[in-house]
């Protein structure tokens, strides 16, 4: 019989916390919700995480860095700057209708959160930040005038198309997000 490893162990809490966070949010994902899910002891989620804040910001952390790396590689299969600038609403349409959609899980997570402080606000704001300063090294390559100008104005359509792709199930968010960056890009 295999033994499953610390790190398998710990991988396993981390990727069930963060389907079940992305799903139902923070509030609704109880340990006793997360122990039952992953098939592991309440015992094994505290050898691996302080508190559930410490599992969230964990499994955020996580979900940052994957989402970035699916994001960035799709993107940047376009061929030049400005397809890759277009890319970045193309990906997104794609992703508004692939099953299981929920919006953006660090805009989702934030709304959770009150305190500005909060260790999962904090995570959305890296988050934010990898995706802008993503943003502004494509602007660069585009040759923008003001790349961060730029890219803080494509940041603002990015968060625009994925929420009301959420609230109002319109998956043609990106399509109208990546008209509005073509006329800011000029193309």
């Amino acid at each position: 019989m295999n033994e499953i490893t610390a790190c398998e162990t710990r991988d396993i809490i981390l990727d069930v916390a963060e389907k079940l966070i992305y799903k139902n949010g923070i509030a609704a994902t109880g340990m006793d919700l997360l122990v039952k899910t992953a098939g592991v002891s309440r015992k094994s989620v505290y050898r691996y995480f302080t508190n559930k804040d410490d599992l969230v910001v964990a499994a955020l952390e996580r979900r940052d860095q994957r989402w970035m790396q699916w994001y960035k590689s799709a993107v940047n299969q376009a061929a030049t700057p400005a397809l890759r600038l277009l890319a970045l609403f193309d990906v997104l349409k794609e992703w508004f209708g692939s099953p299981g959609f929920r919006g953006c899980a660090f805009i989702n997570t934030s709304g959770e959160t009150g305190d500005a402080q909060d260790p999962v606000r904090q995570v959305a704001k890296r988050h934010k930040q990898n995706l802008l300063d993503y943003v502004a090294e494509l602007c660069q390559e585009h040759g923008a005038q003001h790349p961060q100008e730029l890219a803080a104005q494509l940041l603002i359509l990015i968060d625009g198309a994925i929420t009301v792709a959420l609230v109002m199930g319109n998956q043609r968010a990106a399509d109208n997000a990546q008209c509005i960056a073509r006329q800011l890009l000029g193309l």
